[in-house]
């Protein structure tokens, strides 16, 4: 089920020059970032996603997801916004995670190799990159 989440970006001064941070109000601590607005996107998606499978598979309860206009009348929201120089509100299109299925494939020995390399430079499992690989093959499909 697809939902909107709203996430916090802001800008920042590291020591190698401009890096971008995310978070969730709706999700107290789930945090990422990156050195482009694009990558602190990307692995700020990534890392809700890990963080709401955890939930469900824990069997934990799912916040409700507010509104732009109650996330602003939020003090502390509100409050984020002010103490960081360069913040905005951005929505999120977020694909709640349906439950892991195990599947057996055949694949050549080679194509595995490169899609385990890949994963491993994104941080991520081999089913994690597989399955962002077949969404966005799909996505391109429709």
């Amino acid at each position: 089920m697809s939902r909107i989440v709203w996430a916090l970006v802001h800008e920042d001064e590291g020591p190698k020059g401009r890096v971008y941070g995310i978070s969730f109000p709706d999700f107290p601590g789930v945090v990422s970032g990156g050195r482009t607005v694009d990558e602190a996107m990307a692995r700020g998606r990534e890392t809700l996603a890990f963080h709401v499978a955890g939930m469900i598979e824990d069997g934990d309860p799912m916040p409700a997801l507010r509104s732009l206009e109650e996330l602003r009348s939020d003090k502390e929201v509100r409050g984020e916004m002010r103490d960081v120089k360069r913040v905005c509100l951005v929505e999120v299109p977020f694909e709640l995670p349906g439950k892991p299925v195990r599947v057996n494939i055949s694949i050549e020995d080679r194509l595995l190799d490169a899609i385990d390399r890949a994963a491993q430079t994104r941080g991520q499992t081999r089913s994690a990159f597989l399955a962002d690989a077949a969404r966005e093959k799909i996505k391109g499909a429709a």
